[in-house]
């Protein structure tokens, strides 16, 4: 290339530089606060984080600071652009006209994005979930995987990891399974319609020291005959337990069932199974 046209290159450079100069050093002392400042927010938003962490690590906040960091920050960044570009005699009131109607056509664009972001800060302020937990809604239940503006994902029983919208889980009846604490023991056992009157006695007093006595049960149990079935006398045994793990449920349930049904043959209680019974009359001719 010739030295002329390089020469001509570099002076129309130059007064552009000269002609532009404090529009150019503003920007980059404008720049240099943003970044200064979203830096100082982040170390602030941390330690803040683990002070919040050291006394309260179920404090709702602790969810929210991501999401408040960048509210403050996107907000601060607008203020510094708009007194710089005030300062320069750019009509700021025009800009931020532009900025709403802009915003409003996006708001319309991307009304589901937004709510979901809503719905998610209602949920963490609300203390609904947290990561971790396990919960049921809508005919889904599985434990809490992550959390996002956008999405909730949970892992099913089957291991299948499912997306929600927040904005949908913000309208749903939520039911968190892992705050729960105690659950509810009921079961109900068929005898047989020609157990005698003192096995059906004991039986209900086998269900009634279960229901009082047994460990990790809360006071208050009931054992009673509930129905007399088609083919069945139907003895209930209704209580609540201190067990709240759900797996750990499952467990403690089944043993009490086994017990229940050592308890029964030892004493000779038989159990009914669905039967039909047959009369025939004799006529006499």
């Amino acid at each position: 290339m010739d030295a002329t046209i390089i020469l001509k290159i570099f002076e129309e450079i130059g007064k552009f530089f000269i002609k532009h100069y404090p529009f150019i050093v503003g920007v980059i002392i404008n720049l240099g606060i943003i970044y200064a400042f979203c830096k100082g927010l982040d170390i602030f938003t941390h330690k803040l984080e683990s002070k919040l962490r050291q006394k309260n690590s179920d404090s709702p906040l602790l969810n929210l600071m991501p999401v408040l960091s960048k509210i403050i920050k996107s907000i601060v960044v607008f203020m510094l652009l708009a007194g710089f570009l005030q300062s320069f005699g750019y009509n700021v009131s025009s800009l931020i006209a532009g900025f709403g109607i802009t915003g409003l056509a996006v708001g319309f664009a991307a009304k589901e994005a937004i709510g979901n972001i809503f719905g998610s800060i209602g949920l963490l302020a609300d203390k609904v979930y947290k990561i971790g937990e396990y919960i049921s809604f809508n005919g889904y239940e599985g434990t809490v995987e992550k959390i996002n503006l956008r999405s909730t994902t949970i892992r099913t029983l089957n291991g299948f990891p499912v997306n929600i919208p927040n904005n949908l889980l913000a309208n749903e009846e939520i039911t968190n399974i892992t705050q729960v604490n105690k659950r509810r023991i009921d079961i109900s056992v068929d005898i047989e319609y020609g157990t005698s009157n003192e096995k059906l006695d004991r039986a209900l007093a086998i269900l009634k020291d279960i229901a009082v006595n047994h460990d990790q049960m809360v006071k208050g149990g009931q054992a009673f005959i509930d129905r007399l079935a088609e083919s069945s006398i139907v003895v209930r045994l209704f209580a609540q337990t201190h067990v709240t793990n759900y797996y750990e449920f499952l467990e403690y349930k089944s043993n009490i069932i086994r017990e229940i049904i050592h308890r029964f043959r030892a004493e000779g209680i038989n159990f009914a199974f669905p039967s039909t019974s047959l009369y025939v009359e004799k006529i006499e001719k």
